[in-house]
């Protein structure tokens, strides 16, 4: 029994900073807390605050996936974001052909 706890010890005594990162990734982490402001018992300001650190597969078996929808977060470009960077790369055409400006005294 003594030999058990002191592995124990052992094992996290020798933990760094990529042992934890590691372990929070694997396990996740949830933080959660909520602010109330209130005057007079009137509630005049609630902010809920909600954050989960996590690795990608843990948060996909947790049912999070929500960066997969996400087209700022996907390399297929839709149809609009398609439209959207042709038209900027006519601008920056445009702009290139244009004569550099002087510099005035």
């Amino acid at each position: 029994m003594i030999e058990r706890s002191r592995r124990v010890a052992n094992s996290t005594g020798h933990s760094n900073l990529a042992d934890i990162l590691e372990r929070v990734l694997d396990k996740g982490i949830i933080i959660a807390g909520d602010i109330k402001v209130k005057l007079v018992d009137i509630e005049l300001l609630t902010i809920q605050i909600r954050l989960m650190v996590a690795s990608v597969d843990k948060a996909r078996e947790m049912g999070m996936d929500w960066w997969i929808r996400n087209p700022d977060f996907t390399s297929n470009a839709g149809p609009d974001r398609l439209a959207e960077l042709a038209e900027l790369k006519q601008r920056i055409a445009k702009l290139e052909q244009l004569p550099a400006p002087t510099e005035v005294r």
